[in-house]
C-alpha cells in the first residue's frame, strides 16, 4: 500500500457515488466520467495520490468496481484494453513521477490509446530474442527494427517498446523498455487483415526513430524485468477478458444444444461434450475468482497464467462444438465472413462463427499455449527445464 489517506469502505463508497452524481452516467462523455474518475482517486485506489489512487489497500478496488458495475459506469478497459490490462500497471510499477503524471490520466480515460511493441517476426515467443535495436545518440536513443501482431496499433497514440540497446551480452541483459510515440517520424504501422475479415493486429515498422531518454522506463539493460511485469499482467488481463466470455459461452453452449435437441438431434455424446463444457466453464469462474482475490491482495501468482491457458484452450474447443452444432450452414457463414461480400437479404454473420474464427488468435496472443505450459510445468510444478544452447551466450553469436 501507497500512503496515502485513510479512509473506510463506507467513505469509499460515498465518494463513487458522489463522483455519479457530479459525472450522470446516462449523459457524459465516458472519457470525461474515467478522467473524472482518476481525478477521484478510483483509477487504482492502491495507487499514490495523483497517480489515480488513494493509497489505499489493494483488496478495497474490488469495492470500487463493484459499486461502478451497479451504475452501469463506462469501463476503462473498453476504451484502451492493452493501456488498462498491461502498459498502465507497467508505468505504475516502473515509471518516473514524470512519465505517470503525463500518461496515466490520458491513459485511464482512453483519451490516449496504447499499443505493445514486443514481438518481431523471427521471435513470436522468444520475445528475449529481438532484434530491434536502440541506439544512444546524445539525449536521445535512435531505433531500428520491426514488430508484429501488435494489437491496436493503428489507433494508438502511444507504445511501450521494448529493443535491445545491447547485442554483446545474454539477450536478456541487454533489453532496454521505451514509451514510444506512435505518431513519430519514422513509424510506420500496417495492418495485417485476419481471417475474421478485421484488423486488430499490425506490423510496425521503425526507420530511425528518435525517442528523448526521458521516454526510457527503467535503467538501460533492465527491459526484461519490465517486461516481465507486463507480460504477467497481460496474461491475467487476457484471462479475466476471456473469463466474463467463458461465462457466457457456457450458456450459450447449452442453449445451443437444447435447441438441436428441439430439432430432433439426440446424440448422446454431443449431450456429453455440452455438459462437460459447461462444467468447465465454471471451473474456469473458479480459477478467475482465486486469481482477483491473489491480485487484490498484491500477490498475483501462477493462477493468471493457469487462467490464461484454461480459457484460451476452453474457447478454442466450445467455438468448435458450436459450429459443428450449425452443421453444412456454419461453412456457408464462415465462406461469407472471410472474403466480406454482402450477404444475401436478411442474412447475418452469427457470432458463433465469428468466435470460432477468432478462437485460435486466443491460443496466441499473450504467450502462446505451449509457453505458458512450459512456463507453469518449471517454475509452478519445478519440472525439468527445457535445454537451452543459446544460455550465458551473447546475442551477437546466436544464429538467428
Amino acid at each position: 500500500m501507497t500512503e496515502g489517506i485513510s479512509m473506510s469502505p463506507e467513505e469509499l463508497i460515498g465518494r463513487v457515488d458522489a463522483l455519479v452524481r457530479q459525472y450522470p452516467i446516462e449523459t457524459s462523455d465516458p472519457r470525461d466520467f474515467l478522467e473524472a474518475r482518476f481525478d477521484a482517486g478510483l483509477a487504482w485506489v492502491w495507487a499514490a495520490p495523483g497517480e489515480g489512487g488513494l493509497g489505499l489497500d489493494s483488496t478495497l478496488q474490488a469495492l470500487v468496481e463493484s459499486r461502478l458495475a451497479e451504475k452501469n459506469a463506462p469501463l476503462p478497459f473498453s476504451y484502451n484494453p492493452i493501456g488498462i490490462g498491461m502498459t498502465g500497471p507497467t508505468l505504475l510499477a516502473h515509471g518516473t513521477a514524470q512519465q505517470k503524471s503525463a500518461y496515466l490520466r490520458p491513459l485511464f480515460s482512453g483519451r490516449e490509446v496504447w499499443s505493445q511493441l514486443f514481438s518481431e517476426p523471427s521471435v513470436g515467443s522468444d520475445v528475449a530474442g529481438l532484434a530491434t535495436r536502440a541506439r544512444r545518440d546524445g539525449d536521445d536513443w535512435v531505433v531500428d527494427g520491426q514488430k508484429v501482431w501488435t494489437s491496436w496499433a493503428h489507433i494508438a497514440g502511444r507504445g511501450l517498446l521494448l529493443a535491445r540497446t545491447d547485442p554483446d551480452v545474454p539477450k536478456h541483459a541487454g533489453l532496454t523498455a521505451f514509451v514510444l510515440d506512435m505518431t513519430a517520424p519514422g513509424v510506420e504501422v500496417r495492418p495485417l487483415r485476419q481471417m475474421t475479415g478485421e484488423a486488430e493486429f499490425n506490423e510496425v515498422y521503425l526507420v530511425n526513430v528518435r525517442i528523448p531518454d526521458s521516454d526510457r522506463i527503467g535503467e538501460v539493460g533492465e527491459g526484461w524485468r519490465i517486461a516481465t511485469t507486463t507480460l504477467m499482467n497481460e496474461r491475467f488481463s487476457l484471462g479475466g477478458t476471456m473469463k466474463r466470455d467463458t461465462a457466457e459461452v457456457g450458456a450459450e453452449v447449452l442453449d445451443a444444444y437444447r435447441a438441436a435437441v428441439d430439432r430432433g438431434d439426440h446424440n448422446p455424446v454431443r449431450r456429453d461434450e455440452a455438459v462437460r463444457l459447461w462444467i468447465e466453464a465454471n471451473v474456469n469462474n473458479l480459477i478467475a475468482e482465486r486469481s482477483a482475490a491473489a491480485t487484490n491482495r498484491g500477490r498475483p501468482g501462477p493462477e493468471g497464467s493457469v487462467l490464461k491457458l484454461a480459457t484460451a484452450e476452453y474457447r478454442k474447443r466450445a467455438a468448435n462444438f458450436l459450429v459443428d452444432l450449425l452443421g453444412a450452414p456454419a461453412m456457408l457463414v464462415a465462406s461469407y465472413r472471410m472474403n466480406r461480400p454482402r450477404l444475401p437479404l436478411g442474412q447475418e454473420v452469427p457470432e458463433t462463427t465469428s468466435a470460432f474464427l477468432r478462437s485460435r488468435a486466443n491460443t496466441i496472443e499473450g504467450g502462446t499455449s505451449e509457453i505458458l505450459r512450459n512456463i507453469l510445468g518449471e517454475r509452478v510444478l519445478g519440472l525439468p527445464g527445457d535445454l537451452r544452447v543459446d544460455k550465458g551466450i551473447p546475442w551477437r553469436d546466436i544464429p538467428r
